[in-house]
């Protein structure tokens, strides 16, 4: 198994012998781990760049796996949960879910199936980072047209023709294809197609 570099697995539980476990598992299996044993000292370390997945014991004294989830989500982080849940806590595991987790798993583990469950977290974590990046490029080239050149490129994207746009823009057909030459050397494509697909992304 495989990871990102940057992806680091963090494991919140108050059960030491867990943690243990849990990271020489982790350890074997190349991903980087860091441990804490309360939710307190987990958000005393949390920043907005941790990148990988958290282990999250649903049941803790003090703050319990929920109450962190609920404090991550008003904090706006994009770090894919799983919750380890104990017999008897699966409808806390399946409220987790609904409050943004991305998994839960019943102790005692089925160490591959674990593996593969964090795994997956940190790859769909990997995805929407990746998209949000992209997002954030599109944003930033679509910033440079100018507001004749969106126009441009919303009848564009309707799939109309440089004649009916110059018509609809009250501007000529020779003054549409100058605009559609920017549009495209400012967003770096190559076709229409991709023009259209643009637009369609865009907020």
């Amino acid at each position: 198994m495989s990871a990102d570099n940057s992806a680091t697995v963090f494991i919140v539980d108050d059960d030491a012998a867990i943690r243990d476990s849990l990271k020489l598992l982790l350890k074997s299996a190349d991903l980087r781990v860091v441990c804490y044993e309360s939710a307190e000292r987990f958000l005393d370390a949390y920043g907005s760049e941790m990148c990988g997945c958290l282990l999250l014991d649903v049941r803790m004294p003090g703050m319990g796996g929920l109450d962190l989830q609920r404090e991550l989500n008003r904090r706006k982080s994009v770090l894919p949960v799983i919750i380890m849940t104990g017999h008897g806590d699966v409808p806390m595991a399946v409220e987790a879910m609904k409050a943004g987790a991305t998994d839960f798993i019943e102790k005692p583990f089925n160490d591959e199936d674990l593996l593969t469950r964090i795994q997956n977290s940190i790859e769909r974590q990997q995805r929407e980072l990746a998209e949000h990046a992209d997002d954030l490029e599109m944003l930033k080239r679509l910033s440079l047209l100018t507001p004749r050149e969106r126009e441009v490129m919303d009848l564009l994207a309707q799939g109309k023709l440089n004649k009916v746009v110059a018509a609809d823009l009250d501007i000529s057909p020779r003054t549409v294809e100058v605009h559609r030459a920017r549009i495209m050397e400012k967003l770096q494509v190559k076709s229409l197609a991709d023009i259209v697909r643009l637009s369609l992304r865009q907020p």
